[in-house]
Order: structure tokens, then C-alpha cells, then sequence
């Protein structure tokens, strides 16, 4: 029976939701041995990692705007038929000489894209700290708070430390259990250029400049100031250390600013805007000031929760938890992990900051593997894929905001280098926001990055169906279309139209005999563009505009190749059947279809389904960190929740060197190896889809739940329509279900339950909900366009289809009995 929520109902499932957040923490017995095992801090634009050693204090801190180089475009004028004399080869099958031509002739001669930087480090000495006992560190995840605590001489000394999201300073508070304790200096490091330190009253003051880089000249400038609040004893700020002597407690404010103003303009007061940060940070009461920062930061965490039981390996240190992970049943880590990348993304992308890049935000080095940039062809979209699902939409912002900014960068790009209209972004752009083709051609002759990254903005609409916010993005995502509606060309043998020169990402193929990767009329490729035009014509139809432009990609989308099924049985990575059962290659681009798009289904496509199946298969499990993270979603796409939790049982294992290939360092980071922040991103994702999915037309309640996780709950996944699902679950069936409607309309539901009520009916016929519109897809395999009907389902006999009719703003409940 369907019960309309009470306030009461409201405030008691908020105080559930609330205990059951309370208890997450990494923590550890002993310090930080090297910055994998350090613990990240962050408030979007501020990150700090925490190593916690008793005699030295290492913080190592970021800046989201410390890259080298300057505003630049590194797109270039080609020679007269470079692109026809390419494309030439390709057709003929000359795969090897058009990959060197393309490197020479097509790819950026100069500017393959900036690092981003560390800032440097804040060390606090403690002398005679050395030896300890009773150590304690932890991160507590569920108010983002770093703790540190040991004893020297039988006094306690404790470090707490936060990244404020409202004074947006670092702030370390040190105290001890005996009056006078506190005894320490206090010093900063850069590796940056042009370094100038000085003494500003009583702050550390520390100035430089980021480097060219390609011969790009550095002119992002970079000030860090530390203040000291002291209670007891006395410190002096004396040759750049400060000294604290005979303390009841000392507190740090840090504060980091640069010049940048946005990706064209860095005109901005770095001193000015420090000024402001330390005055605001030091003017506010220390509790006061934590009070604030943890209200700031749980008003996103606590959207959601996840009980899947606890055992007696919770109590152990979570390091001990990801080694033994694989040989002990240790639910609680699992739901620890999946918060972590929630905690991960609140804290390295905030609105009106930067996106995260390849580390968030974290990043010791000051020539990163890959620069730490934005890499397109699948890390930079992987970053964002919990965002929306795990009631995150305020973080996917920035993302949001690079692709503006790339299709104003792009257009000039696509003018250019292509002559086409629109705009294009290959596969890495920075925070200069290039979107010319970098590297060697193997990697970066990829033109499609645009067509991926306008899909994040059309996934913010399915999630709202906010037509004022689809007006604002359709001039983006229909620039993005204009470009393959020009760059598009005809390929000889099929008539097929085909982006050419292109590649799978990464692959190299048998047409070539595994020694080039250019092709043309990839999968991955066709399945993109295929929802680019499709979501301009959704976009177009919806808004009553642009007609004559949407039926010339109606015409060209019939003419992209289809999704093949090749020899061994396996969805083709290419136009041709080039597919080898034993290449492990870590890109497995040609599932995009199957996640994070919904063109491959069990329902829709059958054979198709079963081909991507295959291979998944072929391409194995084990992998780079963010592969698996990979895996993971896509298996649970494959409703198989007993192969995702296999994956994610080897995404949780230990590593310890950089020679392992793929795992978890101690303090949960994703190991590629080096650290890469999409595997933790990737992961979370997918263990909610382990829970939820709402891409086939209805929503469906536990479709890949892995055998282990017998009974649980979980609250505030939000599904496509703005449906906000909680829900337990006992057996593997699900026994109490609330779905808020942010949005009003139809939802329909999977479910392997009966469901009675007055708003409850079996659904018949279309599907009345256009967000949960079923896409019509052109492939061999399928006989027919037209709209999907419900009897046409082939859904499991155990599950049943339900409309639920609701009202905007409203709960609704039930209570689920055999």
C-alpha cells in the first residue's frame, strides 16, 4: 500500500541515513611511507596530502590552477591535401604510412599540452618526536577530516586538519593532553621557478612561477602564505620558519592563490585574493570554522548511504582490509571504497573550479605521467560517471564547464586544421583548454572527443528534463554534430559515412598487422556519433526547433556502419572483422555502446549483447586500475553482479610497487599504476550499477546484485527522471523501496516483487516518460524501428514492469511482503 510521506517519516530516514554515515574512515597504525599512502584532503580548489609522521609533518599541496605554460591553441593550418592523401591511404588499406604521415603532417608539432604542478610542501618538525607509541591517522570521510595521534614521553599529541570549503585555507590544529607541549618550526618548499620568500608580519610568504614547457612560456604565478594562531608559549616567523616554542596549541592557516582568472585570461592578484583567504580563514573561530566546513561538505555526502553488513575485518587497518580483501568477506570495505570515490569527486570538483583532471587534484610531481591533464578518449568522462547516478549533480559542474569551453577553443581548431564548421576536441586538452591532436598520431589521431564529452551534458538533462538548461547546451552539443556532419566522409567498399583518420583509442589492429592503429569507421567512433545526432534530434524535437538541420543527421546517422558481430562471435572493434580472441589491450572503447551508453541491451539487442559479452571475455579481467573500474561497469551492464564483484575483489588489491599491474594503493587511491583518479571514479559508478539502472526505458531495482551481498540497503541513488531511489533489501529481493520525484511524471519500475496501490499499474503500451525514451538503433541485427512496446519486452519471467504515477516533490513508499 502506498503511503505519502510524512515529515516525521522524513526526519527519522535522515537520522538513519546520517548514523549509518558516521563511522567512515580509512585509518592506519602506522605513517604515511610514501605519498600513495598519504591521505587526500581537498575543498575543489585547495588539496593537501597527509602523511602524518610524528617528527616530521608532511603536507604536500595543490592548487588547482598551478600548470605551466599560458593561455596558447595549439591548432595549426595543414598543408593542402594532407587530410585527402591520409584518408587515401586508409582506404587502401596503407594503415602504417598513413599513421607517419598523420604524425608529420596532421598531429601538433609544438604543443602537446601543459603539466599540472604541485605547489610544493609544508613541513612541521617536532623535535625529539621520533620515538612514539600508540599511533593513530586516520581520514574521516563522512565530515572530510585528516586526524593524526601518539604519544612521546607519555603525553598525547593530536593533529586534525581540514581543507575548509567555506575559508578555503588548510587548516592544521595541534594539540597535546599537557599544557606547554607544543614545540615546533614550520617551513615551505617549492620546486616551482623564480621563487621568492618572505616575512609578512607574522606569515610565511612564498612566491613563484610555473615553467615553459615546449617552449610555451610559464606566466601562471603562484603565492602560498601561512599564518600562525598560538595559544600558550610564544613563535616567532624569523627566516622563513616559523618557530613555535612551549605551546598549549598552535594553528596553521595555508592559503594558495594564483594569477589565473579563466583558461584566456590570467590577469587576476594572487597577493589579493591570498590577503583575503588568510584574513577570512584566521578571523573565524577554529570550531566554529570546522563547523562550518564539515556542514559545508555533508550537505553532499550524506545524500546517500550504504549498509552491506559489517564483519570482524572492519576492525582492522585499512590497509590490512585491501590486502586481504580477495581471501575475506569484508562488505563494509566494499561500501567504504564506493563512498571514497564519492568523498573523492566533492573534493576535487566543486562549482566554479577546474574538473578533475588525471589525479583530481592530488599530484606530488612536477612532470606528472601524461602532465596530469584531461585525457578524452575515456579518463576525463570516466571522472564524472558517478555524478549524477550517486546524488552528486553539483560536482559534474565543472566538467559541464570545460565543454563550453572547449567548443569555443574547438570551433577555431575545426576552422582550421579541417575546414569544417562546429567545433572539435581530440582526445587531451588542459587547463588552457587546446583541442588540437597531441602526440604521436597512434594515440592522438582520434577526432571524436567532442562527440563524448557533449554526451555529459545531454546525461544532466535526462536526469531533470529541464528544457531551459537543454535550450542553454543545444548550441554546444549541435556544434559538436556540425562538425561530423562536414567531417564525416564516404567510405568505398559499404558507402558507409565514417570519421577518417581515426582509431579504437590506443589499439593497434591485425589490418596492420598489429602495427598501426589509424583506421576509419571505428566502433566506438560510429556508437558516438550515433548519439550525438541522435541527442541533437531528441534535443531539436523537444525545443520545436532546427527541423532542417535535424533531418539531414537523421539521413546521415542511417548511413553510419552498424554494429557488427565478427568471427569468434565478438562485437567487431573495427569496420573490419580485425578482432584477435587473445589482444588484452586495457582501452575496451567498442563497449561504449554497452556503458556508459545504452545502444546494447539484453532487451533491445539480444545478439548484439551477447557479442559484447564475448568480448569482455576475450579481453580478460585483469588490467590497469582504471580498466577494471571499467569492467566493473560494464559487468554490471551484463547483469552480471557475481563477475563485477570479481573485478572489483582485483581493483581491491594491494599495491605496493609500481611494477603490479593495476590494484588499490593503502590509502585507496586507484593504481594504474601511477595513480589515476578515474579507477576510484569508475568503480563507483559501477557498484551502483550493481544497484540501479535506468537506461533501458524503466528503472531497474537490483539487476546485477553479486551473490554476496545477500541483504542491505542503500538510499538517495537518483535515476534518470529525477527519481530518487532507497531502498533494503533481504534475500536478494527487495523489501522497502522510497522514490522521491524531484520532477513529477511517470516512473517506471523493474522489479522482481509484486506492487500494489492506487498510483501502481502494469504498464502497457509506449512508454509515456520521453526520459526513459528506448533509442532506436540501426544495426543488422534489428528488424525493425519502430517504438518500442512493452510486450515487446524480453524481460526475465521473474521480473515485472510497473507505472508509477507521481507528483513533483513527492515520496512515495512501500512495504514489500512475500
Amino acid at each position: 500500500m502506498i503511503k505519502k510521506t510524512l515529515l516525521i517519516f522524513a526526519v527519522i530516514c535522515f537520522s538513519t541515513q546520517l548514523s549509518a554515515q558516521d563511522n567512515l574512515k580509512l585509518w592506519y597504525d602506522k605513517p604515511a611511507s610514501d605519498w600513495n599512502s598519504a591521505l587526500p584532503l581537498g575543498n575543489g580548489r585547495l588539496g593537501a596530502m597527509v602523511f602524518g609522521t610524528p617528527a616530521v609533518e608532511h603536507l604536500q599541496l595543490n592548487e588547482e590552477t598551478i600548470w605551466a605554460g599560458s593561455p596558447n591553441s595549439n591548432a595549426h593550418k595543414l598543408e593542402d591535401g594532407v587530410l585527402e592523401k591520409v584518408r587515401r591511404l586508409i582506404f587502401e588499406g596503407k594503415y602504417e604510412e598513413a599513421q607517419d604521415m598523420a604524425t608529420a603532417k596532421i598531429m601538433s608539432p609544438k604543443n602537446h599540452g601543459m603539466p599540472y604542478q604541485t605547489m610544493g610542501d609544508l613541513f612541521i618538525s617536532f623535535p625529539n618526536h621520533n620515538k612514539y607509541a600508540d599511533y593513530y591517522r586516520d581520514l574521516d570521510i563522512s565530515n572530510a577530516i585528516a586526524s593524526v595521534s601518539y604519544k612521546v614521553n607519555g603525553v598525547t599529541y593530536k593533529r586534525e586538519m581540514f581543507t575548509s570549503f567555506t575559508d578555503q585555507a588548510i587548516i592544521v590544529r595541534l594539540t597535546a593532553d599537557k599544557p606547554k607541549s607544543i614545540t615546533c618550526n614550520v617551513f615551505l618548499t617549492t620546486p616551482q621557478e623564480k621563487v621568492e620568500r618572505a616575512i609578512d608580519g607574522d606569515q610565511l610568504v612564498l612566491t613563484g612561477l610555473t615553467p615553459a614547457h615546449e617552449k610555451q612560456s610559464g606566466k601562471v604565478q603562484l603565492e602560498t602564505r601561512v599564518k600562525p594562531k598560538v595559544k600558550g608559549g610564544t613563535y616567532t616567523t624569523s627566516d622563513d620558519i616559523i618557530s613555535i616554542e612551549n605551546a598549549d596549541e598552535a594553528i596553521l592557516y595555508i592559503v594558495i592563490a594564483t594569477n589565473f582568472v579563466n583558461y584566456k585570461d590570467i590577469s587576476g592578484d594572487k597577493t589579493q585574493k591570498c590577503k583575503q583567504y588568510i584574513s577570512q580563514s584566521f578571523a573565524n573561530d577554529y570550531e566554529k570554522a570546522k563547523k562550518e566546513h564539515t556542514a559545508f561538505f555533508r550537505q553532499y555526502m550524506d545524500r546517500m548511504s550504504l549498509d552491506l553488513g559489517k564483519t570482524e575485518a572492519s576492525n582492522k587497518p585499512t590497509d590490512v582490509r585491501i590486502k586481504e580483501f580477495s581471501e575475506t568477506f569484508d562488505p563494509q570495505l566494499a561500501a567504504l571504497y564506493f563512498q571514497f570515490g564519492r568523498y573523492l569527486l566533492i573534493s576535487c570538483s566543486q562549482p566554479d573550479t577546474q574538473p578533475a583532471n588525471l589525479q583530481g587534484i592530488w599530484n606530488d610531481r612536477f612532470l606528472p605521467s601524461w602532465d596530469s591533464k584531461y585525457t578524452c578518449n575515456i579518463n576525463l568522462e570516466m571522472n564524472y560517471w558517478p555524478a549524477e547516478v550517486t546524488n552528486l549533480t553539483e560536482m559534474h559542474e565543472p566538467m559541464l564547464q570545460l565543454v563550453r569551453e572547449v567548443a569555443e577553443t574547438g570551433e577555431h581548431t575545426a576552422k582550421l586544421m579541417y575546414n569544417t564548421r562546429g567545433w572539435v576536441l581530440h582526445h587531451n586538452t588542459d587547463i588552457w583548454r587546446i583541442t588540437g591532436p597531441v602526440d604521436r598520431a597512434a594515440s592522438g589521431m582520434w577526432p571524436t572527443g567532442g562527440a563524448w564529452v557533449s554526451q555529459h551534458l545531454w546525461y544532466r538533462y535526462l536526469q531533470t528534463g529541464n528544457k531551459e538548461y537543454l535550450k542553454s547546451i543545444y548550441p554546444v552539443i549541435r556544434g559538436a554534430a556540425m562538425f561530423f556532419n562536414d567531417f564525416l566522409i564516404e567510405e568505398p567498399e559499404h558507402g558507409w559515412l565514417v570519421v577518417s583518420p581515426s582509431s579504437s583509442p590506443e589499439n593497434t589492429h591485425s589490418g596492420s598487422n598489429n602495427k598501426a592503429t589509424i583506421s576509419a569507421g571505428t566502433t566506438m567512433d560510429n556508437q558516438l556519433v550515433f548519439d550525438l545526432f541522435s541527442n541533437v534530434i531528441t534535443a531539436s524535437e523537444v525545443l520545436g526547433i532546427d527541423k532542417d538541420f535535424c533531418d539531414t543527421l537523421r539521413t546521415k546517422r542511417d548511413k553510419l556502419p552498424p554494429m557488427q558481430v565478427g568471427q569468434h562471435n565478438q562485437l567487431q572493434e573495427w569496420m573490419y572483422d580485425w578482432d584477435l580472441p587473445d589482444d588484452k589491450h586495457r582501452h575496451v572503447s567498442h563497449l561504449y555502446g554497452l556503458y556508459p551508453s545504452n545502444q546494447i541491451s539484453p532487451i533491445r539487442t539480444p545478439e548484439l549483447f551477447e557479442a559484447a559479452k564475448n568480448s569482455l571475455i576475450y579481453r580478460g579481467d585483469p588490467s590497469t586500475g582504471w580498466s577494471m573500474g571499467w569492467k566493473v561497469c560494464l559487468w554490471a551492464r551484463l547483469l552480471d553482479g557475481d563477475h563485477a564483484y570479481k573485478l572489483l575483489t582485483n581493483q581491491l588489491d594491494l599495491v605496493t610497487n609500481e611494477k603490479k599491474k593495476g590494484g588499490t594503493y593503502s590509502n585507496m587511491f586507484d593504481a594504474h599504476p601511477p595513480f589515476q583518479i578515474d579507477g576510484n571514479f569508475g568503480c563507483a559508478a559501477g557498484i551502483a550499477e550493481m544497484f540501479m539502472q535506468s537506461h533501458d526505458g524503466f528503472i531497474y531495482l537490483l539487476p546485477a546484485l553479486p551473490s554476496v551481498w545477500k541483504s542491505g540497503s542503500i538510499k538517495g541513488l537518483v535515476a534518470r527522471g529525477g527519481f530518487v531511489i532507497d531502498m533494503d533489501w533481504k534475500d536478494g529481493k527487495v523489501t522497502d523501496l522510497a522514490i522521491q520525484s524531484r520532477e513529477g511524471g511517470n516512473c517506471r519500475l523493474r522489479i522482481g516483487v509484486p506492487l500494489k496501490g492506487n498510483d501502481i499499474r502494469k504498464a502497457k503500451g509506449e512508454n509515456p516518460n520521453p526520459l526513459f525514451a528506448v533509442p532506436e538503433i540501426k544495426t543488422p541485427l534489428i528488424s525493425s524501428k519502430a517504438t518500442l512496446k512493452v510486450q515487446d519486452l524480453n524481460l526475465d519471467k521473474n521480473t515485472l514492469l510497473y507505472d508509477l504515477k507521481t507528483e513533483k516533490g513527492k515520496t512515495y513508499n512501500f512495504k514489500i511482503s512475500k
